[in-house]
């Protein structure tokens, strides 16, 4: 009979466990975090741990308490489990912002900006609204997030916000010191104007403070390591267009359109933006390319040919090649998944127009790396 393990034992193993155990919400360990207060054992082997939360009502408390009360139970002699729930101080909140980001007393910045970070950043746009470029957007982040990919979506149309009902997005940010922490939908960190206004009311902002939305959106939220971060631009050429252009010359803007002649017109302009921003066209997207019909024919409702004339026109504008990257037909899966909140890639992933997102997603994921600009980490000796 082997013996009775001793409660400094029983607490070493405890906290050893915790270690296991990520915020929901920052993913980083709670031990990391300072997020564990105090653990005590009882002769018993009872377990009593008191961890601290962000804010008082945080919303991942239950998740928090669940994840808890899990890893102390796999511990050998705990043979039971308390979780006790405090607040952190201001001071202590500081404290993991500072864990968090990495540094104190300076203005937050944009991550994706520094030349280290490994983030693909594709800023999705239409010339004229109506062609789908956010019902593209959710898709996309959806399925990147569902192949294994930390994803972000940041909604940058202010104005005609829709990401939140497209996503489902019942949760509110989280604000820690001068943190904001994105909810997660269906794998995906979003951010929205839209998570701030009541019903709704609409947004009647000027261009400064779209800026400085934008500007805040990037550098205050934290967005931890991602993959790949999307921005749901509004339609035409306006001042998010030529902010995005300032707050991340990095991003590689994805031009979507119909194949109607007066749709494609209008998308040549929004992909022609980027020669003032000197950013980048990854590609063109043509949406409802299609209708298909029971006997199994192709109904163009919208004409053909406008995202191949897009793709060859701005080819030539940008003098560099920009590919049609795919087109997505016509599909009222596609409709239903926006409705409910759900997007098709993950309702229905075998639909015809899931099946065009899916690939689009996947290449757009993994697309070679450019060097420039990045550090290589090689020293001359």
């Amino acid at each position: 009979m082997s013996p009775t393990p001793s409660s400094e034992s029983v607490r070493a193993g405890v906290l050893q466990a915790l270690r296991s155990v990520d915020d929901p919400e920052l993913h980083r360990p709670i031990t990391d975090l300072g997020m564990v207060d105090a653990v005590d054992v009882d002769a018993a082997g009872m377990v009593d741990v008191r961890v601290l939360l962000t804010i008082a009502g945080c919303p991942m408390r239950e998740t928090l308490t669940r994840d808890v009360t899990h890893a102390v139970r796999t511990v050998e002699g705990a043979t039971g489990v308390r979780v006790h729930l405090g607040e952190m101080t201001p001071e202590q909140r500081r404290e993991v912002t500072v864990k968090v980001r990495g540094t104190t007393g300076a203005a937050p910045t944009i991550p994706f900006n520094d030349p280290g970070s490994l983030t693909r950043v594709y800023a999705v746009a239409s010339g004229k609204g109506g062609v789908g470029k956010s019902s593209v957007t959710a898709n996309l982040a959806a399925a990147m997030a569902a192949d294994g990919l930390r994803v972000g979506l940041l909604d940058a149309d202010v104005h005609g916000f829709s990401i939140p009902r497209l996503l489902d997005v019942t949760g509110k940010p989280t604000k820690v010191d001068e943190m904001i922490i994105p909810p997660v939908a269906h794998g995906v960190r979003v951010m929205s104007i839209g998570m701030f206004v009541p019903g709704n009311q609409p947004v009647a902002w000027r261009g400064p403070m779209l800026h400085r939305a934008l500007q805040q959106f990037a550098s205050e939220v934290f967005w931890g390591d991602l993959d790949v971060l999307l921005l749901d631009l509004p339609p035409g050429t306006g001042d998010i267009a030529i902010s995005v252009g300032q707050l991340l010359p990095r991003a590689e803007i994805l031009v979507v359109t119909t194949p109607q002649v007066a749709a494609s017109e209008v998308a040549e302009r929004a992909g022609a933006v980027a020669a003032q921003t000197e950013q980048r066209v990854v590609g063109v997207v043509e949406n409802m390319s299609w209708l298909e019909l029971p006997d199994g024919q192709r109904l163009e409702v919208f004409g053909s040919g406008g995202g191949q004339a897009v793709a060859t026109s701005l080819s030539q504008r940008l003098s560099t090649d920009v590919p049609l990257l795919g087109q997505v037909p016509m599909d009222v899966a596609l409709r239903e998944g926006g409705d409910a909140g759900t997007p098709v890639v993950l309702s229905q992933p075998d639909s015809p127009a899931a099946l065009a997102l899916r690939d689009l997603a996947r290449h757009l994921a993994h697309r070679p790396r450019g060097l420039a600009g990045r550090r290589l980490g090689v020293s001359v000796a």
